[in-house]
């Protein structure tokens, strides 16, 4: 249901973000690969817990990274026409993707759960 619901906002955010599409759609890309690459960087296994404070800092600078010098190329561009609607667009989808990472962990986690569980029955 929540992913009906979020591709609903999507594309009615889409629509109305008519008149400034490439900005919609900088923010959607834009927070999409940063948050892809501060989820695969911040969730990475390792055999030393003791770098996963410093593997979450490196995470989020690289969101940080990523944002700024997107906005700044796109904006050299001009591909940003609106701050307002890639402002929302950003944030929008910052959460959405994140919301869809973390679904997909679960989803693996499930599926290796359950693969490791049938093979220790055996």
């Amino acid at each position: 249901m929540a992913f009906f619901v979020v591709v609903f906002l999507s594309v009615v955010g889409g629509i109305l973000a008519g008149d400034h599409f490439h900005s919609y759609m900088v923010g959607f890309s834009l927070a999409t690969v940063a948050v892809g690459c501060c989820y695969w960087l911040s969730f990475r296994h390792t055999k030393y817990p003791q770098l996963a404070l410093l593997l979450l800092i490196s995470g989020f600078a690289v969101k940080l990274g990523i944002t700024v010098f997107g906005v700044m190329w796109s904006m050299e561009r001009e591909l940003i026409t609106s701050p307002f609607v890639f402002a929302l667009s950003y944030l929008f989808f910052s959460i959405a993707s994140t919301y869809a990472y973390f679904k997909y962990r679960e989803f693996w986690n499930k599926r290796i759960d359950a693969v490791k569980a049938r093979l220790q029955a055996s």
